[in-house]
């Protein structure tokens, strides 16, 4: 009984740094952002108790809606066409017909690690009609090409975002793939099995794990959605992003533009809901496949 406690308190000394760290980054602002929800900064009386009235206010507002709504519209196209790039390049770098697969695995990774700010400041200069690419296409050729109107610039956002997280995609399923048995592949080489059957009956099932990790990791970091949008207005004109263009850029703009801290923190709150709702889905239905296979 006396070791049990003593190795119980051991635990507990080991895990201790770890949750005060996670309450004090983690626990302390949802509970702090839940207090500010509840308070609404009026021009007369100043900062105020309003109860619930922030969300019911936010359940009608079509700014925060239009935002929603159109993130999901990002995540529906642009995540499944990153996870199949990223899938496809694992595939390609673990056929061991490619030459220099260390220097590829790295160049592929690389723009993850490029900051968020910089490589939207890179592909802003660079798809710009000023003084980018496109500025030079259109001089060259007399065309009108401009990525950044209303029509296309979430399209030009995709593809910023997957030239940033293809590589981490692609690192994830890469390292499920390593992990396969090769005497698998031998005994199914021997009993005639091409490189796309080894593919589709091998390599496929095994990443189907990692494929609910990473199409969990995508959709919360698309529903985050906030340097692209924040910073491509002062780069580009007509550009067709607004305040309200993402649900996080709408916080921070009430939050720092409007002196709605309040509304912000509750318009975050029910983001991080829908997200957690979502990606629980997501999870779900994706071990219940597994499980069905």
């Amino acid at each position: 009984m006396e070791k049990q406690r003593t190795g119980r308190n051991i635990g507990l000394a080991f895990i201790a740094p770890f949750g005060m760290l996670f309450a004090l980054v983690y626990v302390v602002p949802i509970l702090y952002a839940g207090y500010l929800s509840l308070f609404q900064n009026k021009l007369i009386g100043g900062n105020t108790f309003a109860g619930l009235a922030n969300y019911s206010k936010l359940l009608h507002d079509p700014q925060f809606w239009n935002g929603v709504s159109r993130v999901f519209r990002f995540t529906l196209v642009q995540v499944p066409v990153m996870l199949l790039l990223a899938m496809v390049l694992a595939l390609a770098l673990d056929s061991r017909r490619l030459n220099g697969t260390r220097f590829l695995r790295v160049s592929i990774f690389l723009p993850y690690a490029v900051p968020a700010v910089v490589s939207t400041l890179m592909w802003g200069f660079m798809l710009g009609v000023k003084y980018g690419l496109f500025g030079s296409l259109n001089s060259a050729l007399g065309t009108d090409l401009d990525p950044f109107t209303p029509s296309t610039t979430l399209i030009s956002i995709g593809v910023m975002v997957t030239w940033a997280f293809t590589g981490f995609n692609m690192l994830i399923f890469y390292a499920v793939l390593k992990a396969v048995p090769r005497d698998l592949y031998e005994a199914a080489a021997l009993d005639g099995a091409t490189e796309l059957q080894m593919i589709r009956r091998i390599k496929l099932p095994a990443l189907r794990g990692s494929l609910v990790i990473a199409v969990i990791f995508s959709i919360i970091g698309t529903f985050q959605m906030f340097n692209e949008p924040q910073i491509l207005p002062s780069m580009v004109a007509n550009s067709g992003i607004t305040t309200y263009y993402t649900p996080n850029l709408y916080a921070y703009s009430l939050a720092f533009t409007g002196s709605q801290q309040g509304y912000a923190a509750a318009l975050a709150l029910v983001m991080a809901a829908i997200t957690i709702a979502v990606a629980y889905a997501v999870q779900i239905r994706g071990l219940r496949n597994a499980f069905d296979h």
